[in-house]
């Protein structure tokens, strides 16, 4: 008689611990897929996103190409570049140094924070050609900047004696307080400095913005502002033998332009140079040097529709515990799985890693047709630059926003296992992720910056594309796409109110029966 055959039993090669937790993701990643209406949300949050975001590109126009020349950096950032110079060539090595005496403003204000007067040395007269400047301004000290996107701060704030020293493609700031001990600040590179280049004096101001905020609504407004600077001990070393100075107001739009104003304060008043010898001179100019901060966000604006799809996730997110709970099928899952840490992971990774992924499809498809339509509303080059998908700032908020909305499922999955409830979960949610976008938009803006700050509603921080500059003078409003904290720093405060939710989640589920 034939002996019946033995099979030796399967031994998984996974650790028993890992094998277990593996198996709980299968099961939980089941579970999903088999409740059509968990499905359905997925689908109505992805046609709620894109179509919202499709309806706010659509209502919004521009054509900045239509008006007054825009200029652009040597990196094609789109730059305000108007101010009044005095200059003389400058044909390789040199240097150029003066003592700055005084900066006011008009007669019934003081000058703008950010007034400056100082020295500079410019490939060009024309708008947006590169340069490196050293000056000194009202409130934030002495300054070195170049090609309008960089700034270096100086030693001192009292300094009043600048100098600017060119070394081939290289140029150093340096500043004194009397004349005789210099200090140097730093030493740079500008992008495409001509071997000829322009060098002296300048004076500009950015123009004076009013901001009236209350429940009703905000309105900002912004009036022509005017400095007037005093120099003296002015030198140039280097220059071209027998050349004079010449006073150029750079950037100075057409008198005959019929898009300017026939009188008013938006006419730009043309500056003035005073020279009273020994290389005194006085003089009074507009504008700014600086890059342009009055653009929309073509790429926040792509995304208007997320703060919607946030709505769905935070159903999807709460119901896939809660549901448990309700019916009663959360003492199976825990009699089947008795480390219930582990069933909170395995869910907290299965919802988040769908809602991720829906919520990048969403967003990729957000971006892509609300740019089209953004574009046929006057958002094109070269006032507003063509993105793609693959680009920093549009990469960033488009990979940026499924996070978002992953994050926000996970935050209402973990506060439904604290609460034990849907309808009280998915309402913390919304009081801490939509309501304080709602309420920064009426509060006074010291109070809506700090509201931003410290809520998960500093996650949508991720939308923003446009680089707010310290040394440019902008009212960060709310209702604009600006934020006050970094896109990175913002989704940061969602992901640590993520953390300790998850963390109470644990304690509760562990500390008390089902």
């Amino acid at each position: 008689m034939t002996a019946p055959a033995t099979h030796a039993p399967h031994r998984s090669r996974l650790q028993p611990g890992r094998a277990g937790f593996v198996r709980l993701l299968r099961a939980e990643w089941s579970k999903f897929w088999t409740v059509q209406s968990w499905l359905l949300i997925l689908v109505l949050a992805v046609a709620a996103t894109v179509g919202i975001s499709q309806l706010g590109a659509s209502g919004t126009t521009d054509d900045p190409n239509g008006g007054p020349r825009s200029a652009f950096a040597p990196d094609g950032t789109r730059v305000d570049d108007s101010f009044r110079f005095v200059h003389r060539p400058l044909t390789g090595n040199g240097s150029v140094t003066v003592h700055v005496s005084g900066v006011e403003g008009q007669a019934d204000r003081s000058p703008e924070p950010w007034a400056k007067a100082g020295v500079i040395i410019k490939s060009s007269t024309e708008p947006g050609s590169s340069y490196v400047a050293l000056m000194v301004t009202p409130d934030h000290g002495v300054r070195m900047q170049w090609d309008f996107t960089h700034d270096r701060a100086g030693s001192s704030a009292t300094a009043r004696w600048l100098r600017l020293t060119r070394s081939g493609q290289e140029l150093t700031g340096y500043e004194s307080p009397d004349g005789r001990r210099w200090t140097k600040i730093a030493t740079v590179r500008p992008a495409d400095l001509a071997k000829t280049a322009r060098a002296g004096l300048f004076v500009a101001t950015p123009a004076h913005r009013t901001l009236r905020r209350s429940f009703g609504g905000t309105s900002e407004t912004a009036g022509s502002a005017t400095a007037t600077a005093a120099f003296d001990h002015a030198g140039l070393r280097g220059a071209t033998a027998g050349t004079s100075w010449t006073s150029t107001d750079v950037g100075a739009p057409d008198p005959e332009d019929p898009d300017l104003p026939e009188s008013g304060p938006a006419r730009p008043v043309p500056g003035s140079t005073q020279i009273t010898g020994g290389g005194s001179f006085t003089l009074t100019g507009q504008g700014d040097i600086a890059p342009d901060q009055t653009g929309g966000d073509t790429v926040q604006m792509s995304f208007q529709g997320v703060f919607v799809g946030v709505l769905f996730m935070v159903t999807l997110g709460a119901l896939f515990l809660t549901a448990e709970y309700k019916r009663g099928m959360i003492r199976t899952t825990f009699t089947a799985s008795p480390r219930r840490g582990q069933v909170l992971a395995a869910k907290a990774l299965v919802i988040g890693g769908v809602t991720f992924t829906a919520g990048l499809v969403a967003a990729a498809l957000s971006f892509s047709l609300a740019q089209d339509r953004l574009r046929s509303n006057g958002f094109r080059p070269p006032a507003y630059p063509d993105l793609s998908l693959l680009e920093g700032p549009a990469a960033r908020a488009i990979v940026g926003s499924a996070i978002l909305l992953s994050l926000v499922a996970v935050l209402a999955l973990a506060l439904g296992a604290v609460l034990r409830s849907s309808a009280g979960a998915i309402t913390v949610v919304v009081v801490l992720v939509i309501l304080p976008q709602i309420l920064a938009f009426a509060l006074p803006l010291p109070v809506a910056e700090w509201l931003l700050r410290l809520t998960p509603a500093a996650a949508f921080a991720i939308q923003q594309g446009v680089t707010y500059y310290p040394q440019v003078a902008h009212n960060c409003l709310p209702e604009s796409g600006c934020y006050p904290l970094d896109p990175w720093n913002g989704l940061a405060v969602l992901c640590a109110y993520v953390a300790v939710a998850l963390a109470l989640a644990v304690r509760r589920l562990r500390g008390r029966d089902v």
